[in-house]
């Protein structure tokens, strides 16, 4: 549908290995910008729930609300989610966004389930900035390397949710249930990185409650390409 708009280790020793290495490799990271309103999005959905299973692929789905008046209002929808997608819209110069839409690191985009194009990405040498994710009882930390040449970018941390099962009421999808992975439920830019060695705490009782991981993306302003990702379990 188209719419015309534009192994866990010890703290002390994360942060000792993110500082000292330059560069390392990354997952790719999946966008899925999607609604239960959407009659096209569940094989989406559930693509990806199978790229969910893998180490080598973050893959975050972003609900949209702009097709909540086709009679459905998607509990996941976020306003953020729509405001990150037009930013997508005008770098890749897409006349208008759509669901459902793949965002593959931030580059390049496909339709829906395309897994050849994730494929590509995955199969492409991936060098990231290093990234370190560590949850603890209080707080999430998270701590990037140094790595000189790198432009001053966006440290990004995505609250999401594993699962979930929907029941729809109403609009192009009534009668279905739906179910649904990795469910975006907070985006929340930590501070700027600009290729010195830094670290970013997050309370955890300031998390969404349904929030069962987190992902943290480091992107140059602008929303460019990613150059590092990492995610951790809360639980």
């Amino acid at each position: 549908m188209r719419r015309s708009w534009l192994p866990r280790l010890p703290l002390a020793a994360m942060l000792c290995c993110v500082a000292a290495v330059h560069a390392q490799p990354r997952p790719v990271v999946v966008e899925l910008f999607t609604s239960q309103g959407c009659s096209s999005c569940p094989p989406a959905d559930a693509y990806v729930g199978t790229l969910s299973t893998r180490s080598d692929v973050i893959a975050l789905a972003f609900h949209v609300d702009y097709w909540d008046d086709l009679g459905w209002r998607d509990r996941f929808a976020l306003s953020q989610s729509v405001v990150r997608q037009n930013i997508y819209a005008r770098n890749l110069r897409r006349a208008s966004v759509y669901t459902p839409q793949l965002v593959i690191d931030g580059r390049d985009d496909a339709l829906g389930s395309d897994g050849r194009a994730v494929a590509r990405a995955m199969s492409e040498h991936r060098a990231g900035v290093p990234v370190g994710l560590s949850v603890g009882t209080a707080e999430v930390v998270v701590g990037i390397g140094a790595q000189a040449g790198v432009p001053r970018s966006d440290v990004t941390l995505v609250a999401y949710l594993h699962h979930a099962v929907s029941a729809i009421g109403r609009g192009e999808n009534a009668g279905r249930t739906l179910e649904e992975f990795n469910i975006v439920r907070e985006i929340r830019v930590l501070g700027a990185w600009n290729g010195q060695a830094g670290t970013f705490r997050v309370p955890r009782a300031s998390l969404p409650r349904d929030a069962t991981d987190v992902a943290v993306l480091v992107q140059p302003s602008g929303q460019a390409p990613i150059i590092g990702a990492a995610a951790h379990v809360l639980n």
